[in-house]
């Protein structure tokens, strides 16, 4: 635990010269902006005169210097958007209607397109020399919807799609992202910095992506709320893609009240992904409306013990989750497995495989400017930059899908039809109908294991996220308690656009057992 020691006294020490130099009154005053707004708060103070929105951009754009580049380093922020404090003086001198997210200062992933100042390479260098020629569908939301676009996160480079031994929130562009709860422990990925940057209050929201796991991990050892969405709510143009059939963008925040405002901001019809075409005729949904502190009132929740039981601690948080859902009336049927669930991860590997060559080879083709063009291309520059690129795990994923031929291959079709019928129909759908369960609940995995750039990642247990990854089913996690003072999240999962549903739940949960616990930045030491 000398990393976590060493971080705490660290943060100790920048607290205390900041309180050295400036008194406390004068600093409160010289900062109105208090520790982790919710956006209701932030709204409520900006209307009452408290601060402005130049302020709020000035605030994060301080912590980001003071916790992310330098005291623990987190490594979460790749870079600030050096148009941000003219987007905030814009929106200050703004007459008109103000919109959902109006002065919200939010970070993407850099996995998502910004036609900016800033770069999007997904963390890798070989994309430094290019750009993308729009934003993407959602950053175009965000902007309409009064958002500060603050910056862009550090992430597990290429989402975690180089290698089958990369450490969780490493990339050749920003180095290795740290959880802000123990500096040795790994953020998880491959939303790692949107994860660790939320928890450390270096924005008030952040969108991740997700693939498998990689908003609910870094969500669940970052101790916030993620929500990964249907495939197809939100739209992916623009998103630097894995898999067509499995990618999604989706919220992070420290509340469900949070990551539903932005969910409905984010969630909406594009022409240009064919995905959301079911959007196309439908009303857009408040996801606001579904929070209901008395909503899980009657609602019938199935316990995925198949997913627990790998550590005596994370269990008995567990109990303790499942106690607070009877306690405020839900119908807790234990025990309920989803089928099929051990016949997933083959056929998903050569499904993404196939996917992600077919989408980055016309990702690439659509840049402006230098840079690789194709999937041959990155191979290429990764093996000429092996140094900055490879020094401590390789690309085994990239090499195998440029084997691989495109999507009319038999092989890859039968692979895709096979794979969803098992996580979805004969899947989830068949545990929530054997019971008439309305949602599924489990540990979203155990808690924040070392980092490990040698070896790479090592999950002790869990892995819910798989189902509903390769169903295209919506998946929450949602802060449920600490082992040793790290964070782990309780997993809430239902059927195909039942995110109004689970976020009422887990609402309700929230709000019920108060779990989630801020990063400690001070001298204790987790786990003494």
């Amino acid at each position: 635990m000398r990393g976590v020691r060493a971080f705490h006294l660290l943060f100790g020490a920048v607290l205390s010269l900041s309180a050295t130099l400036v008194p406390a009154a004068d600093a409160a005053a010289a900062d109105p902006v208090p520790a982790e707004p919710g956006i209701a708060q932030l709204h409520e103070d900006i209307r009452a005169g408290r601060y402005d929105v130049r302020t709020v951009e000035s605030h994060y754009e301080g912590r980001i210097r003071s916790i992310d580049r330098s005291g623990p380093t987190l490594r979460a922020v790749l870079e600030v958007n050096p148009d941000a404090p003219a987007i905030a003086a814009q929106l200050d001198a703004s007459k008109g209607a103000r919109g959902p997210l109006f002065g919200v200062p939010i970070l993407l992933k850099d996995n998502i397109d910004t036609a900016d100042q800033m770069l999007t390479t997904a963390g890798s260098l070989a994309l430094v020399g290019s750009k993308p020629a729009q934003d993407a569908f959602i950053v175009r939301r965000l902007r309409e919807s009064g958002a500060v676009i603050l910056g862009k996160t550090n992430l597990s480079e290429w989402a975690n799609f180089r290698s089958k031994r990369s450490s969780s929130g490493w990339s050749g562009r920003g180095g290795q992202t740290r959880n802000p709860y123990a500096l040795d422990r790994n953020p998880c990925g491959s939303s790692a910095g949107s994860g660790a940057a939320v928890a450390a209050d270096l924005a008030v929201v952040a969108v991740g992506s997700e693939t498998d796991g990689s908003i609910v991990c870094p969500g669940s050892v970052n101790g916030i709320v993620g929500i990964k969405p249907t495939v197809g709510l939100v739209s992916r143009s623009g998103i630097i893609p894995i898999s067509a059939s499995q990618d999604t963008a989706g919220p992070m925040a420290r509340s469900v009240a949070d990551a539903a405002a932005l969910l409905t901001v984010l969630a909406g019809y594009d022409p240009a992904d064919p995905a959301t075409a079911p959007l196309r005729t439908q009303k857009p949904i408040d996801y606001s409306a579904a929070l209901d502190p008395h909503g899980l009132k009657g609602a019938r929740i199935g316990v995925l013990r198949q997913y627990a039981g790998f550590h005596e601690e994370v269990d008995g948080v567990f109990e303790k989750a499942l106690d607070t859902l009877r306690a405020q009336g839900a119908v807790v049927v234990d025990k309920v497995e989803i089928p099929n669930q051990d016949k997933l991860d083959a056929d998903e590997t050569t499904v993404l495989l196939y996917e992600f060559k077919d989408g980055i080879n016309r990702y690439l083709a659509a840049r402006v400017g230098t840079g690789p063009r194709t999937l041959a291309d990155l191979i290429d520059f990764d093996l000429r930059e092996a140094a900055r690129e490879m020094p401590y795990f390789r690309q085994e994923l990239f090499t195998d899908a440029q084997a691989k031929a495109g999507l009319t291959d038999p092989e890859y079709i039968a692979t895709r039809d096979r794979v969803k019928r098992l996580a979805g129909p004969e899947g989830i759908d068949a545990a929530l109908a054997k019971d008439k369960l309305d949602a599924l609940v489990a540990p979203t995995l155990g808690a924040a294991w070392t980092t490990d750039l040698v070896n790479g990642d090592h999950f002790l247990g869990g892995g819910v996220s798989t189902p509903a990854a390769v169903a295209g089913y919506p998946h929450i996690t949602v802060p449920m308690g600490a082992v040793h003072g790290l964070p782990v999240g309780l997993s809430v999962i239902g059927p195909a656009w039942s995110e109004s549903r689970l976020i009422r739940y887990a609402y309700a949960y929230e709000q019920a057992s108060a779990a989630r616990r801020p990063p400690e930045f001070h001298t204790t030491v987790a786990g003494e």
